[in-house]
């Protein structure tokens, strides 16, 4: 069964909300105290990519290849994670390339694997 274009579009606009806040120059983000700016900041990462292959995998959960495209569907969020990271650095002002956003970013898409791999395993008795 082929996943519909409907199904998307949770997993699109999320897409689009995480790029307009990964674009946001560096002067329109609220400030707070460093040590409480860290920590939010590395959940707010963790949440926004593990929703984004969340509602994407929720897209393809009943495709018949949906074993293979959630473990892409993470690569592809990580990778766009990395990529993100080095258009704030280079193109958006105010803002910096951080190694630890990249490590959050990858953590949310794992976690949004974990959480389909085991999913599909628990409802799918041809997966057994």
């Amino acid at each position: 069964m082929k996943p519909r274009f409907i199904d998307f579009i949770p997993a699109i606009i999320c897409f689009i909300v995480s790029f307009i806040l990964l674009t946001l120059p560096g002067t329109e983000i609220p400030k707070i105290s460093w040590m409480d700016f860290y920590q939010a900041d590395k959940v707010v990462h963790i949440i926004m990519f593990f929703s984004v292959c969340f509602l994407f995998d929720f897209a393809i959960r009943k495709s018949d290849k949906k074993y293979s495209l959630i473990l892409y569907i993470s690569l592809a969020g990580l990778a766009y994670g990395i990529a993100m990271e080095f258009v704030q650095k280079y193109f958006i002002p105010f803002r910096t390339c951080d190694v630890d956003d990249m490590i959050a970013d990858g953590i949310g898409c794992l976690l949004a694997y974990v959480w389909w791999r085991r999913r599909f395993k628990k409802t799918d008795v041809s997966y057994l």
